[in-house]
């Protein structure tokens, strides 16, 4: 007899986040009375900046909360074209823009829009884990491109030429990248968006850690390719983890079906959330975020030196996010069983690399430098007295 409460065969190809089991065990050994240092989850300390909490609580004390528009409300679609002016140079229809729940929610509509059972998606691994899970999710076939640190972790227009095939329909890059923080460059974008373009492709760029880069500005993929899906969100840069808000910028040809998908996905974003991200554009909380920036950097530049001097194998400097991809074959032979060490015997959360794909994920860990700079210094110590015990 059949069981009615099997699960569908695409749970099979869905892994869970590796690094939920480690953060459940700290926040366990926290619980008994330990101090964890939390380098694991990628999520800004910073809290939401205070304009943008007014803007929600003006807006609550309204007592109009009601649905919006599947695509947003109006004044914020205009407001994240009018960013794209600012920031970039670019001139972006607001009709073209979709504010959605969460960058996730971005992606979704996307693929949703695109992919059919059987069509490939190319993408770099390592990568983020839930692109590979959603594409699976609408019958699609993710194929992870091996990249390493002679492409700074990034995708190239000939790997990605060599992997083509009839079956593929999109290509989904990141820059910054998670895990590795590292960007594509402008010429590298600019030869991918030709391929794509050439092979009758999708091309799909994630941009949600634009504003934290470290050098000089990204460059947004739209002045590139104006026909890309570029996916943002306001949780990195904007520090709204919690609030659940994205956006996504796509082709004014696909935006009717996309407003279908939202429809039927979650109907609308979070009003109280759209109102408050309306006051990130706003010059005191730009000012709040630049400075953030700076902080990151800070962080950034003591804790790759610092771990670089306890022989974590750092290859390529990153530009972007806040995450250091390590190699640590010189320290031990299993990322997995190394991070679950550090918790218990150090004291350190770490994400291993069976979490962002099938390129010697044993081989990486990824540091997130999401604590105060005091809190680094004093993981690095942590790190250093049990690497010598």
């Amino acid at each position: 007899m059949n069981n009615p409460l099997r699960a569908a065969a695409r749970m099979a190809d869905i892994a869970p986040f590796h690094v939920v089991e480690l953060l459940t065990r700290a926040r366990a050994l926290e619980a008994q009375g330990r101090t964890i240092i939390h380098m694991e989850v990628g999520e800004p300390d910073f809290p939401t900046p205070v304009p943008m909490l007014e803007a929600a609580s003006r807006f609550l004390r309204r007592g109009e909360v009601h649905y919006t528009p599947s695509l947003g409300i109006p004044e914020l679609r205009e407001a994240i074209a009018g960013f794209y002016e600012t920031r970039y140079g670019l001139r972006v229809d607001p009709g073209r823009v979709v504010v959605t729940a969460g960058a996730s929610g971005a992606l979704l509509l996307a693929l949703g829009a695109l992919v059919d059972p059987g069509d490939e998606v190319l993408m770099a691994d390592p990568g983020y884990p839930c692109n590979r899970h959603f594409v699976r999710c609408l019958g699609g076939l993710p194929k992870g491109i091996p990249v390493g640190s002679a492409s700074a972790y990034q995708l190239t227009a000939e790997q990605l030429e060599a992997a083509w095939t009839p079956h593929t329909r999109a290509v989904l890059v990141a820059s910054p990248a998670n895990p590795t923080g590292t960007l594509i460059t402008n010429g590298q974008m600019q030869r991918i968006a030709a391929l794509v373009r050439q092979r009758g492709g999708a091309l799909l760029v994630d941009e949600i850690y634009h504003g934290l880069t470290y050098g000089a500005e990204a460059m947004s993929a739209l002045a590139f390719d104006d026909d890309a899906f570029v996916i943002n969100s306001f949780s990195k840069y904007f520090g709204m983890t919690g609030w659940r808000l994205g956006w996504l910028v796509a082709p004014q040809a696909c935006i009717r079906d996309i407003e279908k998908l939202a429809q039927n996905l979650f109907i609308c974003p979070s009003a109280p959330a759209q109102y408050a991200a309306l006051a990130g554009f706003q010059r005191d909380t730009l000012e709040i975020l630049e400075a953030r920036r700076a902080e990151f950097r800070n962080r950034r530049d003591f804790l790759l030196p610092a771990l670089a001097g306890l022989g974590f194998a750092i290859h390529t400097r990153p530009e972007g996010a806040f995450y250091l991809y390590s190699e640590i074959s010189a320290l031990a032979p299993d990322s997995q069983e190394f991070a679950w060490r550090l918790l218990d015997e150090a004291g350190v959360a770490t994400t291993p690399g069976l979490d962002f794909g099938t390129n010697r994920p044993e081989a990486h860990v990824r540091f997130a430098y999401t604590s105060p700079l005091s809190t680094l210094e004093e993981g690095v110590e942590r790190l250093r007295r049990y690497l010598r015990g």
